[in-house]
């Protein structure tokens, strides 16, 4: 039976599992799920607006142990921790990504088939519920905030416009079943839908991918868990850790990651799956409220390497009422983050 140990005496809004060292459930997240109503919906949902928002307020994204969802702010610091921030680059700025983009679907979408070509011995089967309203990475503010690209339609982004080269993701929550469906350079042709690999998540599980295996992610993890949102920011809290990238990692992989995307063998290179984590003692005082929210979740939930792409960055949903958060966010640098493990005893949950 698991033993549960309150921290009444410190009046902290946490709960540790003593079982696991270093696994920490933050009560206070769970206390505002459980009394939380999820809005009932009929039609797949743009996740920039209110409605969407409000499913996403009553959404529990993976259980309270998962890796996601734990703070890790007492996690010991990694013994090459300086090496590996100066391997990457400590003077190089932290990033704002406007790029993952998703639909919310009802629980009796109609699903079909999407073709998968490329990784399709590392893909989940379908058929899978997307819907035609299905943005592709970065749409629509960071089409339409590019003077370039700001005269293009979701369709004619989702049919490869302005180049089929992107990594082009899709992603498809449904919030009633607890289900999550991932697409690598998913794109819409006069056929149907194809993509170059499909994952899919169950939101009520710790289940990994099978080990060895992608997902859209090159470290095999789901990217809608970890993506800045507009609920969070309007709500006042991020509640999770964040999705990062670089663009030398390590031919190497540690939980909960399951695959890596190199050949480079320098042990100062970060691995799939591994974990940053803000400084305690950095400064969030002066930065705008949203920016100091990305801040403090960075400090207490730290982020993870899922990708290789641009040092430093971090993924914000391109939610044209989210304000550029990039020119604040370029303020901190590598050197304000360090490396962290799990404490000695961890062990992953089930």
């Amino acid at each position: 039976m698991r033993c549960i140990v309150v921290l009444l005496l410190l009046h902290l809004p946490f709960t540790l599992l003593a079982e696991s060292p270093g696994v920490i459930i933050d009560q206070a997240r769970l206390d505002r799920l459980g009394v939380s109503k999820m809005p009932s919906f009929e039609q797949p949902i743009p996740f920039d607006s209110e409605q969407a928002d409000a499913i996403l307020s009553a959404l529990e994204v993976f259980p309270a142990d998962n890796p996601w969802n734990i703070p890790v702010d007492t996690w010991p610091v990694a013994s090459n921790s300086a090496a590996m921030i100066e391997a990457i680059g400590a003077d190089k700025p932290l990033r704002g990504n406007t790029d993952m983009a998703f639909v919310l679907v009802p629980p009796k979408q109609k699903k079909i088939n999407v073709k998968i070509s490329e990784y399709s011995a590392e893909s989940d089967t379908g058929p899978f519920p997307v819907p035609d309203n299905t943005p592709i990475e970065g749409w629509p503010a960071g089409f339409l905030r590019e003077p370039s690209t700001k005269g293009l339609t979701l369709d004619d982004v989702q049919r490869g416009k302005p180049s089929l080269d992107a990594d082009r993701h899709g992603i498809v929550v449904d919030p009633v079943n607890r289900k999550l469906y991932e697409f690598y350079r998913l794109t819409k042709t006069d056929k149907g839908w194809a993509a170059e690999q499909a994952s899919i998540f169950d939101l009520t599980s710790n289940r990994l991918r099978p080990d060895g295996w992608t997902s859209s992610d090159a470290a095999g993890l789901p990217i809608f868990p970890a993506i800045v949102r507009y609920d969070e920011l309007k709500r006042g809290k991020i509640e999770h850790a964040l999705r990062a990238t670089f663009k030398n990692t390590r031919q190497a992989y540690v939980y909960p990651a399951t695959h890596y995307a190199s050949r480079k063998t320098d042990e100062n290179l970060p691995r799939m799956g591994e974990r940053f984590r803000l400084r305690k003692n950095f400064d969030t005082s002066k930065f705008s409220p949203e920016v100091k929210l990305v801040l403090e979740a960075l400090k207490r939930y730290g982020m993870l390497n899922a990708d290789n792409g641009i040092d430093w960055a971090v993924s914000i949903a391109p939610d044209e009422r989210i304000p550029e958060l990039h020119d604040e966010l370029r303020k901190v640098k590598g050197s304000d983050f360090e490396v962290v493990v799990p404490p000695s005893g961890y062990t992953p949950p089930k």
